[in-house]
């Protein structure tokens, strides 16, 4: 379902949202997002002159969530275990043309564990005869140690966040400096209440983008080129009852469709790739 990553850990560490093996996913657990990440204004875009429709999923706010592919069925097409640390799995599942996206995409997914944790890369091929509009990133809720999200330190690297409207769709992209979003310097969650898109990642030498989550206990970090995925969602679940933080690297920001920013087109026969890596710090 959705190819979601469904458990992770390290040790007796939970370092990801789980939930029972027969489901329901909650709050988009684990699953990947295609092909398009976060919010779709109103179910509607124009794309190359054309005008389309998806289907509502957030009735609430009245837009079309994380794309088509989140709680679809996945085959799993390739697997190798060694043990209980390291090996792989590959699911593939093929985006067919709809009414409302008539583009044809075959992804496919290898989450790869090994000692420097798990390697998630989300592939996808545009295998139909016409340009097709493209986003993605994972979804998962991560987990720093036992104890309560607000002593949980943040570490996040990003000099801009996408401020929303009322039904969370982008208005400004402002600087976080002087405000509750600026976790530049590591500091505890708090009382914070975070569900924003950040860009402007500072990244290490080897280019990636890291944020870091810490606990007096533990604590986990996600890691991805941010040259390929230079935008992230961050969401305290504030409300949901929902445990760990959504850390998701996206490679655009939401209504990608409609503004055009950061957005992907797929010639067919074209072909786009990217890679995180979940570890424990």
């Amino acid at each position: 379902m959705g190819a979601a990553l469904r458990v992770l850990r390290h040790g007796d560490r939970d370092l990801v949202a789980s939930w029972p093996e027969e489901g329901p996913v909650p709050h988009y657990s684990g699953t990947l997002l295609a092909p398009w990440p976060n919010r779709l204004a109103r179910g509607r875009y124009t794309f190359q002159g054309d005008r389309f429709e998806v289907p509502i999923n957030e009735p609430e706010r009245g837009h079309a969530l994380h794309g088509l592919v989140a709680f679809a069925g996945w085959e799993l097409v390739e697997l190798l275990t060694v043990e209980d640390d390291h090996g792989f799995a590959r699911l593939a599942h093929t985006i067919e043309p709809s009414p409302g996206y008539p583009f044809r995409l075959a992804l496919q997914v290898r989450y790869a564990l090994g000692a420097g944790g798990l390697a998630t890369t989300l592939t996808a091929e545009n295998i139909g005869d016409r340009p097709a509009p493209y986003g993605c990133g994972p979804h998962p809720w991560l987990i720093a140690d036992g104890g309560p999200e607000e002593g949980w330190e943040l570490d996040l690297p990003a000099a801009r966040v996408l401020r929303t409207d009322e039904v969370l769709i982008p208005t400004t992209l402002e600087p976080v400096d002087g405000t509750p979003y600026d976790f530049r310097d590591p500091r505890p969650l708090g009382a914070t209440a975070i569900d924003e898109a950040f860009t402007g990642l500072a990244t290490g030498p080897d280019g990636l983008a890291r944020v870091r989550l810490r606990g007096p206990q533990g604590g986990i970090q996600i890691a991805w080129d941010a040259a390929t995925m230079p935008w992230v969602q961050v969401c305290t679940g504030t409300g949901f009852g929902h445990r760990g933080i959504a850390v998701e690297p996206m490679t655009c920001p939401p209504d990608a469709f409609n503004t055009g920013t950061d957005l992907v087109v797929l010639d067919p026969g074209g072909k786009h790739e990217v890679t995180w890596t979940i570890s424990v710090l």
